[in-house]
């Protein structure tokens, strides 16, 4: 028997299938060969059509149906994970009414911010644990202002993976999960947070009715058999929003887990099963995918924006065409990189950083005494810490951090960056070889609640290795209380 994952990014469509029984891959791949359009009407916006992500959806099924030659009917579940915060709506028919507004996406950050006070931030922090921000419920009343017309054919709301769900299955339903990504899940009440709604005027019948998680959500239909190739009858069980998938992917679970990722921004999501927050305007916080009314357990999801982008500008500037040449160089220079310091904030304004733009800067560097390999150590280092500093804030946002996991990918594979992260922060980081239509596609067979098995499958299939602290943290200690001070000088200057 046979489990398909799939992950709806705004760059491609992700396919997995996976052996039910051992949580082996057995072939990943994605659409479109190219990375998918965004459209950007406007300054600031982002927008995707709903039908081109189940387009290629339906391709990359099919071409994992046909490059393994699996007797279909063999498929026994599908798990789906998505880009997160995205608003999809729809008329009675099921049709999409307009693009996606996308993640990406900002047009909505004033409403978000007038919600904020308005229903007061010691109100948003105990009901929604977040801002309601550039998010979809801010979204949604984007529209009701500014499309009015469009607004009065909404039959439903969804995010993107409801939306697909309901391409496979015909049913239009939601999750506490997918309802907590769009601010829409009051912590307090336990319920839809009708509070926010009200507030925007918007109509709660709006919002699909709400499934479990790893339970049946709906099954596929004859239309769906159509397009995808799946037989009719296999069930939905699972979807999430992305970051919480990477998790499950990494076998997070429990209170003190962290799941951390080092792409072209970078990504700290501990969870912990303490319902209120410190810092709702600095770190975001989702259901995760076990909540339950009796097992609370909730991400505190922290965005670094300027992290791998920060390693790639500087692979493109200095003249070394590889990471990995750039990881041998930054080996040849000590601990702290000869007082270099990079404060790699150069893409955007930072949430952690209370939404200040602070840029990137690279300091103290002697034309006389460093080079290129003095560039690499402190870009490595400076990203590092950048993971550091933002723990320190998760930790004082009542996070515990027992055990860090990562997927094994650009900054992870650097021995310089997870040594340093590992060394300054006293945990070992475990790296695994996953992706998130893989872990969509495991978690499609967790309606037998064995979670037990579900972490043995990945610790079999996918660990790699582990960082291990250093034993003479001093050094590391040292470099790090130098950059600190250094962003702590630009913090208060902006």
């Amino acid at each position: 028997m046979y489990y398909i994952g799939l992950d709806i990014g705004s760059s491609s469509v992700k396919v997995a299938l996976v052996n039910a029984a051992s949580g082996k891959n057995i072939l990943s791949l994605n659409e479109p060969e190219n990375e998918m359009e965004i459209l950007a009407l406007q300054n600031d916006w982002a927008e995707q059509d709903p039908n081109m992500w189940w387009q290629y959806a339906c391709k990359a099924i099919k071409r994992v149906i046909v490059e393994t030659n699996i007797d279909a009917s063999k498929i026994s579940g599908i798990g789906i994970s998505y880009q997160m915060h995205g608003l999809v709506i729809v008329n009675k028919d099921g049709n999409p009414l307009r693009n996606s507004i996308i993640w990406c996406d900002s047009r909505a950050v004033a409403i978000g911010n007038d919600a904020h006070k308005g229903l007061g931030e010691d109100f948003c922090a105990e009901h929604l644990l977040n801002s309601p921000g550039n998010f979809t419920a801010s979204k949604l009343k984007w529209v009701k202002e500014n499309e009015p017309e469009i607004y009065k054919q909404i039959y439903k709301y969804m995010l993107p993976g409801d939306y697909i769900a309901y391409k496979l299955t015909g049913n239009i339903v939601t999750t506490k999960n997918s309802l907590s990504e769009g601010i829409l899940w009051d912590y307090k009440n336990n319920t839809l947070a009708e509070s926010l709604l009200n507030y925007y005027g918007i109509d709660k019948d709006l919002t699909p009715a709400i499934v479990d998680n790893f339970t049946n959500q709906g099954v596929t239909n004859k239309k769906a058999f159509e397009d995808t190739g799946i037989p009719e009858g296999v069930p939905v069980n699972y979807r999430s929003g992305d970051q919480p998938n990477n998790a499950l992917s990494l076998n997070i679970f429990n209170n003190g887990e962290v799941a951390a990722t080092g792409g072209t921004s970078g990504v700290l999501y501990a969870v912990s099963n303490t319902l209120k927050s410190k810092e709702s305007s600095r770190i975001n916080h989702f259901t995760h995918v076990n909540y339950t009314k009796n097992n609370t357990t909730v991400g505190k999801l922290l965005c670094i924006n300027g992290c791998g982008i920060m390693y790639r500008w500087l692979k493109d500037n200095i003249g070394i065409n590889s990471y990995e040449a750039m990881n041998k160089k930054a080996a040849e220079v000590a601990i702290g990189s000869n007082g270099v310091a990079i404060i790699p904030f150069g893409n955007g304004a930072e949430r952690m950083l209370n939404n200040k733009n602070v840029g990137a800067h690279f300091l103290n560097f002697n034309l006389n005494l460093h080079n290129n390999a003095h560039l690499c150590r402190a870009a490595l280092e400076g990203i590092a810490f950048a993971f550091v500093y933002g723990m320190e804030i998760l930790k004082n946002d009542n996070a515990e951090i027992n055990v860090i996991r990562a997927g094994n990918d650009n900054l992870f594979r650097a021995e310089i960056f997870s040594n340093t992260v590992a060394t300054l922060i006293g945990h070992d980081i475990e790296i695994y070889n996953t992706t998130g239509a893989v872990g969509a596609a495991r978690a499609a067979g967790l309606t037998d609640g064995d979670f037990e098995k579900f972490g043995a499958n990945i610790t079999n299939n996918d660990y790699v290795m582990t960082f291990k602290p250093s034993e003479n943290k001093t050094p590391y200690l040292q470099a790090y209380k130098n950059w600190k001070k250094e962003l702590e000088i630009i913090l208060k200057n902006k």
